[in-house]
């Protein structure tokens, strides 16, 4: 389970800079298209990474995708049911630290786990925390850890609830970059771990050829698919030594408009 099938999905928003109309009556000329006709389907397991200028509607997509953000026109549908809001079955990881910060690791990670009797959860608790190598911080709070350590918190509690499908909105924004490499690592293993469908947004080439099964680069606004590739290279990948990664690395840098020769 975690097909996801997006068919002629678009987005509009209202141009309130230019718009002279009320609300009630908006003229043609007072819409903006983020989203222009998107069609692409991802098959169950696959880890996909999302691509694109600044702007383009990245976030906007992978939010429709996973029911926060309605579409103006279009669908998108998983395991052939259309998504109409959020569900407990499709975690959601911000780009900001969604940790609750009076309370602890375990208390933050408790929170999806309510159903569950007390002895399971706190074998839950300390699987996905291992999974993280955060075993021994369950008792610390957010501001006790450093941002790397937060991060994968956040991560151990979306898995903790087991879902169908991971939506990850830029998961390594204001890490360093030695601390991006190591949760890069992690979440790849994870990914081989759990088996579920990952959809990630990033703006970092690299993480895209190092991690994913499928690449798709979205264009400027209005936005529409520039480049889909499926990777078929296995894991742990080098893209000093793989030439297919290099050729695509530059082709991904040509489709997003600047020129790369290193």
């Amino acid at each position: 389970m975690g097909q996801i099938k997006i068919e002629s999905l678009s987005k509009k928003y209202l141009n309130r800079r230019k718009r002279k109309r009320t609300l009630e009556d908006p003229g043609p000329g007072d819409w903006i298209t983020v989203l222009d006709d998107i069609n692409l389907q991802f098959e169950d397991g696959e880890m996909i990474c999302i691509l694109g200028p600044s702007g383009c509607g990245k976030s906007t997509m992978l939010r429709i995708m996973a029911g926060f953000d309605t579409a103006s026109s279009g669908r998108v549908l998983i395991d052939d049911k259309p998504v109409t809001g959020p569900s407990s079955d499709n975690i959601f990881v911000f780009q900001s630290n969604g940790l609750l910060p009076w309370m602890t690791v375990e208390q933050n990670l408790e929170l999806g786990l309510r159903q569950l009797e007390p002895d399971e959860k706190r074998e839950r608790v300390a699987e996905y925390l291992e999974l993280v190598e955060l075993l021994g911080f369950e008792h610390h709070f957010p501001h006790q850890l450093s941002g790397g350590m937060q991060r994968r918190a956040e991560l151990a509690r979306a898995l903790a609830v087991k879902p169908e499908m991971l939506f990850m909105d830029e998961p390594f924004t204001g890490l360093d970059y030695l601390t991006q490499l190591k949760i890069r690592e992690e979440v790849v293993n994870i990914h081989e771990y759990i088996g579920k469908t990952m959809v990630m947004v990033t703006h970092f080439i690299e993480d895209a050829l190092i991690m994913a099964d499928r690449i798709v680069v979205l264009g400027e606004r209005p936005t529409q698919v520039r480049l889909q590739q499926k990777l078929d290279y296995g894991r742990p990948r080098n893209l000093v030594k793989e030439k297919g990664l290099q050729d695509l690395r530059d082709e991904i840098f040509l489709t997003l408009g600047v020129s790369y020769a290193v």
